[in-house]
């Protein structure tokens, strides 16, 4: 069950306005102007235990799935120092808009691959701040995410092009050569 929170019809109207398309480059430039639009508007106001992080690494929470455009909606919560490996979307578009705190983004390109190994190079590293939203659209999917704030937890919303429920992740194995995995994606309560 999602939760409900004020905002969320508002939120919801303007995702299926902005993915009426069937261009990617479209959608996520729509959505990323629209999230900015909500968050200068401060319309939507999330519950304050979604800036609550755990211990235990980084939380995704469910906000909505669109059964009109099959988009997915997640709220992300970041504590001081979290973050991810490389990891891929499965072939999906992502747009992020960032509620609170800050999030550093690094995207990687896919240099080569040999054996069931890859090698990476980092390309572009950017910090956000509330306020802030950018996407990644597919192939150009292979980031990491984290928090680089000491103290301060960050929230963060995705929306992807569908119910992301698995992505690869990749660990470094040796000399900058990495392994994927599958890993099975869950919500956090």
């Amino acid at each position: 069950m999602t939760p409900d929170f004020p905002g969320k019809e508002l939120l919801i109207e303007r995702l299926r306005w902005a993915t009426r398309g069937d261009c990617p480059h479209g959608i996520t430039s729509c959505l990323r102007e629209a999230l900015c639009d909500l968050m200068d508007e401060k319309s939507i106001r999330f519950p304050t235990e979604f800036i609550q992080s755990s211990g235990d690494g980084y939380q995704r929470r469910l906000l909505h799935h669109d059964d009109q455009t099959g988009c997915c909606v997640m709220a992300m919560t970041w504590g001081p120092g979290q973050g991810t490996q490389i990891h891929d979307h499965s072939g999906m578009w992502c747009v992020e808009g960032i509620w609170h705190g800050s999030i550093e983004v690094v995207q990687y390109e896919l240099m080569a691959q040999k054996e069931g190994r890859y090698r990476f190079e980092p390309r572009t590293t950017m910090r956000a701040g509330r306020g802030s939203a950018g996407s990644l659209i597919p192939p150009h999917e292979y980031h990491t995410i984290s928090n680089p704030d000491e103290h301060e937890s960050a929230l963060s919303i995705h929306i992807y092009s569908g119910e992301m429920t698995c992505c690869n992740v990749f660990k470094e194995v040796e000399d900058g050569w990495y392994q994927r995995e599958s890993r099975q994606l869950s919500c956090d309560d």
